[in-house]
């Protein structure tokens, strides 16, 4: 592993839980982040239950890490033309398979490669016809496996979401998603095992049910910026479904996933990027100012400031490390390598 840091490099605000985060570590020393995006790196329990992280280096490869063993195992020539922009992990029980997806967002081509001996198994190539491919996500329905890829819709097109079998056959397009779509997501509701496919956008958040492929809601009071982040939440205090984004205009905001009604709006700092839920009332979010922030989402405050980081904060994801337990790792922009940061609760 890297060096470990003599000090925490962490702000404390005030004593709320978690009692303290440590900067363990940078574990890469040639990871780089092209684009202002969130998923820039993948980290993922495996089939056989190994934690890997999955990243981009300057070389224009794929590199993927053990984060048990605290080392490189492999590196791939990806064969795109241009830098990775983005990683998805999907865990493929019905074939006991790790599959790993990767986009460029310049060459607007999707690659999907088994896990195990790095196969490419699917290329889809140039996905839109007028501008960038910034996100993609797997969705299971009906035990068939698809992509969904992000559009882009700069010159007031008919460009589409897209759906692909997983053959790379364009089977459909999604209505009303002429946009300039920055992150895309799927999510199914176990409550009525219905599949939907989110995206944030510029000006705004959006639902789609992918059975109809049509818009399911609109998330939004007004044209409020560019949101690179967006998940669903479901809590267990209250018995709602959340869906909670982060936007440029510096606020995180939280809706009811069902009905499209905002329920809470925190004011953090500007140009918002990654988010990662910690717990059921804490959440981390990137920033611009370089910094991670923890957000207290009961009381709508800051509770740790998180310093480390050379550059715009990209990309944030939790993970149960073998040996530091709860831990947090976080790639900043350009050449701020992958860090990862210890979580005492």
């Amino acid at each position: 592993m890297g060096k470990i840091f003599e000090k925490d490099n962490v702000i404390e605000v005030n004593n709320t839980s978690p009692k303290n985060i440590k900067l363990i570590s940078a574990l890469t020393n040639d990871s780089f982040a092209y684009i202002i995006l969130s998923n820039t790196f993948n980290v993922f329990e495996s089939i056989n239950h190994i934690i890997y992280l999955i990243y981009c280096n300057t070389n224009n490869c794929i590199v993927c890490y053990d984060l048990k063993l605290n080392q490189k195992i492999n590196e791939i020539k990806n064969n795109h033309e241009e830098f990775i922009t983005n990683f998805s992990h999907y865990l493929d029980m019905d074939n006991k398979r790790d599959l790993i997806m990767s986009i460029s967002l310049d060459d607007n081509n999707v690659r999907v490669w088994n896990f195990i001996n790095w196969e490419c198994i699917l290329n889809i190539p140039k996905i839109n016809n007028d501008g960038y491919l910034y996100s993609a996500c797997f969705l299971k329905e009906n035990n068939k496996l698809y992509i969904i890829t992000s559009n882009f819709n700069l010159l007031n097109t008919s460009e589409l979401i897209k759906v692909f079998d997983f053959n790379g056959n364009k089977v459909s397009e999604i209505n009303e998603s002429n946009d300039i779509t920055y992150i895309i997501k799927s999510y199914k509701d176990k409550n009525s095992s219905k599949n939907y496919i989110i995206t944030g956008n510029l000006g705004y958040v959006k639902s789609y049910d992918f059975k109809k492929r049509e818009l399911y809601h609109k998330y939004s009071d007004k044209d409020s910026g560019t949101h690179l982040s967006v998940l669903v939440n479901e809590s267990e205090n209250d018995n709602l479904l959340k869906l909670i984004e982060s936007c440029f205009d510096g606020k995180i905001r939280i809706w009811n996933f069902h009905s499209g009604a905002l329920l809470t709006e925190i004011k953090v700092n500007k140009w918002l990027t990654g988010i990662c839920i910690l717990d059921s009332d804490n959440l981390f979010v990137g920033c611009y100012d370089r910094t991670i922030k923890l957000i207290d989402l009961k009381n709508k405050n800051i509770i740790k400031s998180l310093e480390g980081h050379k550059d715009w904060v990209l990309t944030i994801k939790k993970i149960n490390h073998p040996k530091y337990g709860t831990c947090l790792i976080s790639q900043g922009r350009r050449n701020d390598q992958i860090k990862m940061w210890m979580i005492e609760l």
